[in-house]
């Protein structure tokens, strides 16, 4: 039976556990942290209070991992109706607001159609230099500069310029001129978000849909990676512990990864320092009262509100918070390479607090029940122009010394949770083929 180290035990790092033992084979399951869960885990605090480490719902269509999950939670999860909406310069707008742009300002709505009808009336070949290009193309200057500009830059801490569009996928709505129309004129529009309906663990957060797959690993937690070795096949964790392998799968950030690697060429250390992620700093938020808002997640575009989203945890599931109260997890941005953190996450709680009243989110009389930080370093890959070369370099290395990567910070990529999972399977199945190979006479 081949020896099988898996890195890392989120959502990737279990979908790849899932597969080898479809097969038979129980792999080993390292995480540096005293918890499973990777960015999909799950914390309780006193008073009854669960937050994840940041918003996380399941919205898959894939069926086989629907079952799965539901399965994981013994069927007893929320199927929610999703309503998103926006926040700009004082007006709440459903989401997208390019679809309902009704009650802004008319000169502002004149401006958006106009130049949304000169987009689409112009030759468009498809090919783009940046994100910046196709924003322009998709709704006209104006729209794009104050509303997806604007967010992208405190989101993603870069520039739209500065980015590719190998990331968007449904992400961001693609409206026609009908849609955008019946949205200036009519109050009420019909739901075009990706995210219809989705679901969420009843009980203890989401990383409880990852119940079932904790027993089809050796599980070893509090195990940080330091040392690597791919020529004595070595594995070397913080801890002491050395582990000999026939075969590495890792989720864990590609640029953490490579540091570990014993005699990692100067090219590849030198691309892996240029992948860029952005950090997350989440503040949580609880009150007493449930009536906060009606949106499970919404978008801030001023650049002087210093979260960029915000989301529910009570409206997710009623056993997140205890009776009569409310829960925000209120989300802000930062990056080595281009936004610096200042000080530390909890000298955000202020500000956070701050905006929340000047939104009008929270009241003066209200009585704040818990306000805390989590700090990810590693949240949202950075899509900059940098990254497809660099990742491409990281990534031939990794082939070449045969290890297998997978999810977010494996791939490198801007992926949701199921597809996270999807690609510690294809991982796993990397090496299962590998293994049969080696096994040929």
């Amino acid at each position: 039976m081949p020896r099988i180290a898996v890195l890392g035990s989120g959502m990737a790092g279990f979908g790849a556990v899932h597969r080898l033992f479809t097969e038979g084979i129980t792999a080993d399951l390292y995480e540096q942290k005293p918890y499973h869960g990777g960015h999909t885990a799950s914390f309780k605090f006193e008073g009854g209070f669960t937050f994840d480490e940041g918003p996380h719902i399941s919205f898959t269509k894939n069926e086989r991992l629907q079952k799965l999950f539901a399965e994981s939670v013994n069927q007893d999860y929320q199927t929610l109706t999703s309503y998103v909406n926006n926040y700009w310069r004082g007006h709440w707008i459903k989401h997208p607001a390019i679809c309902n742009l009704h009650g802004l300002p008319s000169n502002l709505v004149v401006h958006v159609i106009k130049d949304f009808v000169e987009a689409h009336t112009s030759k468009r070949d498809n090919t783009f230099a940046n994100y910046a290009d196709w924003l322009f193309a998709a709704y006209g200057r104006t729209y794009a500069e104050l509303f997806p500009i604007q967010y992208g830059l405190k989101y993603h801490t870069t520039a739209a310029a500065n980015m590719s569009t190998d990331w968007l996928g449904p992400r961001l709505y693609e409206a026609s001129l009908d849609e955008v129309l019946r949205g200036a004129l009519m109050p009420a529009t019909a739901d075009v978000h990706y995210v219809s309906h989705f679901r969420y663990p009843t009980h203890n957060g989401f990383v409880s849909y990852l119940n079932r797959f904790l027993n089809e690993a050796r599980l070893h937690l509090s195990h940080r990676l330091v040392q690597f070795d791919p020529a004595r096949r070595e594995l070397r964790f913080s801890n002491g512990h050395v582990e000999r392998f026939d075969h590495v799968i890792s989720s864990i950030p590609l640029p953490e990864l490579i540091k570990t690697i014993v005699d990692a060429p100067p090219d590849v250390l030198e691309a892996a320092g240029r992948l860029a992620c952005s950090q997350l700093v989440v503040v949580n938020v609880a009150v007493n009262r449930p009536n906060i808002i009606d949106a499970h997640w919404t978008y801030f575009y001023d650049d002087d509100i210093c979260f960029t989203r915000i989301s529910t945890p009570h409206m997710q599931s009623p056993n997140n918070v205890p009776p009569g109260a409310g829960s925000l997890q209120v989300e802000l941005y930062f990056s080595k390479k281009y936004r610096p953190m200042e000080g530390k996450p909890d000298d955000y709680i202020g500000p956070a607090l701050r905006d929340l009243k000047r939104v009008g989110l929270l009241h003066d009389e209200d009585k704040i029940l818990l306000a805390n930080t989590f700090y990810v370093p590693y949240a949202n890959v950075i899509f900059d122009l940098d990254r497809a070369k660099a990742l491409a370099t990281v990534h031939g290395y990794l082939e070449d010394i045969g290890v297998a990567w997978c999810g977010r910070y494996g791939d490198w990529a801007y992926i949701w949770t199921d597809e996270a999972f999807l690609s510690g399977e294809g991982a796993a199945e990397t090496v299962l083929s590998r293994s049969t190979r080696s096994r040929r006479p």
